[in-house]
């Protein structure tokens, strides 16, 4: 049972590049109070923490010994993502991570097991789904508008985050790569539309072997590629629907496509890296798209922070939950066997279908007090 009343304590682990987005919504929302920063330079965290008006920062141990401190959220990069969390835990804390949960799934499944021994929660990125887009692309199909779920498709296709990040080797780094860094999103509105993945098949491939920094002060430094940057695969679901979908860090044409069709009807859905975005159906009578309404929050990154806070006081499940994530993350680690195996792997975990946010839903409205 909860104990503490009012806005949830949070603290930040990783002042880097995706902090600054959290930073600006987490210091808006009054159910959550940002007591924290951590990060291995602890003058970035102060520069932030001076930024957003966070009273304390410094190195890790120190932000996890404020008794405040109730959420951590870990914005640390992929290797480090499990050993930060655990740090959490052990301090006492809940855990809200960016995605992937974990390197692989069997650190995922410890993970988890560690934080249900401890009767603490683990939160995880993606937050996207629970944004306008994706929710009510949600209640479309829930209210019929394409009759059956069948199938879907969906792409995600660059020329690479090396383009624009200043230090982007970690994206193709083991546990990231297109599969890792955008198949979350991806994946997670596709398990949120369509329920848990029973199998897949794959293929991979690498572009490139270096990859070149084409902005800031590392412009022009050479770095070495480690994972696949071109991934296709076949997903089955357990409620029966199927999706082709394809990742990619090797395409000079961008392309995003989210497309789920039905017995009725396909509908295009917005892209699930973001928080908004257009909703269009048509029907097997229709001789075009027509669109359809879009409502709830578009907040941004956060939002799932945010649910996770107000679910501790409620005493309820949260909607980004580390089960989630863990399938996921097993979906993700199939896909990578499949491709590597030439064969189909099974994904033998399950999870919940999040229940949908109300089109009414507010991170800027106080409930907790």
């Amino acid at each position: 049972m909860t104990t503490r009343s009012g806005p949830v304590g949070v603290a930040l682990v990783g002042a880097g590049v995706i902090s600054t987005q959290y930073l600006k919504n987490l210091t808006t929302f009054p159910d959550v109070q940002v007591v924290g920063i951590a990060d291995l330079d602890t003058e970035r965290a102060r520069t932030a923490a001076e930024e957003y008006g966070v009273p304390f920062s410094g190195d890790l141990d120190s932000v996890l010994a404020r008794p405040e401190v109730e959420l951590v959220v870990n914005l640390t990069i992929p290797a480090a993502h499990a050993a930060v969390a655990r740090a959490a835990l052990e301090a006492g804390k809940h855990v809200y991570g960016e995605k992937p949960l974990a390197l692989d799934p069997v650190e995922g499944e410890k993970l988890l097991a560690d934080a249900a021994g401890r009767g603490l929660r683990v939160g995880s990125a993606p937050d996207t789904f629970l944004g306008a887009g994706l929710q009510s692309a949600l209640r479309a199909i829930a209210a019929g508008a394409i009759g059956t779920p069948v199938a879907a498709n969906t792409a995600v296709m660059n020329f690479g985050p090396e383009r624009w990040h200043p230090s982007p080797e970690f994206l193709f780094q083991y546990g990231a790569g297109p599969l890792f860094d955008l198949g979350p999103y991806y994946l997670t509105a596709l398990v949120a539309l369509l329920g848990p993945v029973s199998q897949v098949a794959a293929t991979a491939r690498q572009g490139r072997a270096e990859r070149v920094i084409g902005s800031g002060p590392r412009a022009g430094t050479g770095f070495t590629v480690e994972v696949p940057t071109h991934v296709t695969a076949l997903l089955d679901f357990e409620r029966g629907a199927t999706a082709a979908t394809t990742f990619s860090f090797d395409s000079a044409l961008p392309r995003i496509q989210f497309e789920v069709t039905g017995t009725e009807g396909t509908l295009e859905i917005p892209d699930p890296n973001t928080f908004d975005g257009v909703l269009r159906v048509r029907g097997g009578a229709d001789e075009d798209w027509r669109e359809l309404p879009v409502g709830g929050t578009t907040a941004g990154r956060g939002i799932g922070v945010l649910d996770m806070a107000r679910a501790l006081r409620a005493e309820r499940p949260h909607r980004a939950s580390g089960e989630l994530a863990q399938h996921v993350l097993e979906t993700m680690a199939a896909v990578t066997d499949s491709a590597a195996a030439g064969a189909f792997r099974g994904v033998s975990s399950r999870c919940e279908a999040p229940e949908a946010l109300p089109e009414t839903w507010s991170p800027l409205e106080a409930t907790l007090g």
